[in-house]
């Protein structure tokens, strides 16, 4: 199961992904640990979807192995954001705007996802993992 967290830079995505990914035993794929891997810091709109592509890969192999990927990388692009083909999304939609201003320019509202995060709270990971382990179970048997 992929899930994805997306939104602006500084909006809280790792800080949700990483014990999100603790809370139900997932792996967190995060985009800064991935582009320091690659070496690859190209912010170009195409920099950017083959950094979707990678991180879409990256997921794919966790959900084939049978496990829940929680993926956070900004995903500014709609267009991006069909091809990684997650299967619950994350918004998280606290902020007005982040700290790259030409992020802020490019950044895509969504046209829908499955939970939107407009106000961050302490320990929101232990509201969302019941919800995704519910859709993990669901997930699991469409698998079978």
């Amino acid at each position: 199961m992929k899930v994805l967290v997306f939104g602006l830079p500084g909006s809280g995505k790792s800080t949700l992904a990483q014990p999100l990914a603790e809370q139900l035993e997932g792996v967190w794929i995060n985009a800064d640990t991935v582009r320091e891997t690659y070496d690859d810091w190209d912010f170009s709109d195409e920099g950017r979807m083959r950094q979707a592509n990678r991180m879409r890969h990256l997921s794919d192999g966790v959900s084939m192995a049978g496990k829940i990927a929680i993926t956070d990388f900004v995903c500014p692009f709609q267009k991006a954001r069909d091809g990684f083909n997650a299967d619950f999304t994350i918004w998280m939609d606290t902020i007005e705007a982040g700290r790259f201003e030409d992020t802020n320019k490019v950044f895509e509202r969504p046209e829908s996802v499955d939970y939107i995060i407009t106000k961050w709270k302490d320990r929101t990971d232990l509201v969302l993992a019941p919800i995704i382990e519910k859709e993990y179970s669901l997930w699991l048997k469409s698998q079978s």
